[in-house]
């Protein structure tokens, strides 16, 4: 509160949190610390301090718990795709974020993102929540669990071994890189609106599969990806999540993807490869 209050901040974007999946599991009062309690202590200094202030949230997808998996689905080839017509553009933010499945993290991250719209609506805050995708860049740094595309090209690019959890390595992502992440965010900055929700991702455009992101790791580095498959999916995992950039372009019609999944792979694939070669 203290540092709010003696900076003055004319923009807070909110980007803390406990990431980790299995870390909520085994330290759910931690996870629930930081990342729900902990954004209720932003809002709170936030309101007390700089209340002309915008503040925009970094939420998560994983809101939407398991829901999004009810959608019909097909099976092609290298990936799982919406059955019908209406759901072509992806996941809408009028999916529901109750009665499914979220993991310990996903709960902590709805507490968040809820408060958040709650101190637009009650104190009239100017907040938004990014329901981000796969965010992602040069410089992200990747684990199994977290930071899927950085995390592939990395094994890809070191000679590592890559595990394929379900799904047949077809469940899809869309990936958004951090530059046009940031571009959004000066957007509602210029322009702020009062609880907004806005789903965050690359799109359909910007979508691939495990096994499409195999295939194109590989044409950037010319090594064969090395692999297993683990015949069970994580709980609570997306087996097909784009998100849908209508209302952000409606609302923002100035703002748009400028880095093309094939920009984001060797943007991704080239920093990985000056990292590694550096501790060689």
């Amino acid at each position: 509160m203290q540092a709010l209050e003696a900076l003055q901040p004319d923009l807070i974007v909110h980007a803390a949190a406990q990431p980790s999946h299995d870390l909520a599991a085994s330290r759910p009062f931690d996870d629930f610390d930081v990342n729900a309690n902990g954004t209720l202590n932003m809002l709170e200094a936030t309101r007390l301090h700089v209340p002309e202030s915008v503040f925009v949230h970094l939420s998560t997808n994983k809101v939407y718990g398991d829901a999004p998996n009810e959608l019909p689905l097909t099976e092609l080839e290298t990936r799982w795709e919406y059955a019908r017509p209406e759901d072509y553009n992806g996941i809408r933010e009028d999916m529901r974020i109750d009665q499914s499945k979220h993991s310990v993290f996903g709960a902590s991250k709805v507490a968040a993102d809820v408060v958040v719209q709650e101190y637009g609506r009650y104190f009239g805050l100017k907040t938004a929540c990014l329901r981000g995708g796969c965010l992602t860049g040069p410089h992200h740094s990747g684990v199994e669990l977290h930071g899927f595309l950085s995390y592939l090209i990395k094994v890809n690019v070191s000679g590592g071994h890559y595990r394929i959890f379900g799904y047949k390595g077809k469940q899809v992502r869309d990936n958004i890189h951090s530059h046009d992440v940031a571009a959004f965010i000066e957007c509602f900055y210029n322009k702020p609106r009062v609880a907004e929700v806005y789903n965050l991702g690359g799109g359909r455009g910007n979508s691939v599969s495990i096994l499409e992101a195999f295939a194109k790791a590989e044409a950037l580095s010319g090594k064969k990806m090395s692999y297993e498959y683990v015949d069970k999916n994580r709980e609570g995992d997306h087996i097909c999540y784009i998100s849908d950039l209508s209302k952000m372009k409606a609302h923002y019609p100035e703002w748009d993807i400028t880095k093309d999944i094939d920009t984001v792979f060797t943007e991704i694939h080239d920093a990985w490869q000056e990292r590694l070669h550096q501790t060689v």
